[in-house]
């Protein structure tokens, strides 16, 4: 196959493309910590992935829990993932709201927010 075949062409396009969405590649531009702690919530597919990129990059303090689909669930210290379903909810994903909320109320009460 050339260089110029259609099919090859698509392929690296939509892989250059999905590479340059990987979270890791877009926390390039996070503002400085504000001063305390940070506190992060989120749901969806790539909360998780997110979440740990952001770990990795973020020099303060952080905590807090993000939501994703079942199977999206990745390795993460500071932020807790928790997996629910999606798109019809079910006791996890109730859970899950319980504890994001619990997490903002909790920051709000510190005088954090």
């Amino acid at each position: 196959m050339s260089d110029l075949d259609p099919q090859t062409t698509l392929r690296r396009l939509f892989d250059v493309a999905v590479a340059s969405a990987m979270p890791e590649r877009l926390l390039d531009h996070l503002p400085p910590p504000p001063k305390g702690r940070t506190v992060v919530v989120g749901a969806g597919k790539a909360a998780a992935a997110m979440a740990r990129a952001l770990e990795r990059a973020w020099p303060g303090p952080l905590s807090g829990v993000v939501v994703t689909r079942y199977g999206h669930a990745v390795e993460t210290e500071r932020i807790a993932v928790l997996e629910a379903s999606h798109p019809v909810p079910d006791e996890a994903g109730c859970v899950a709201a319980r504890r994001i909320l619990r997490a903002v109320d909790d920051a709000v009460a510190a005088g954090w927010l």
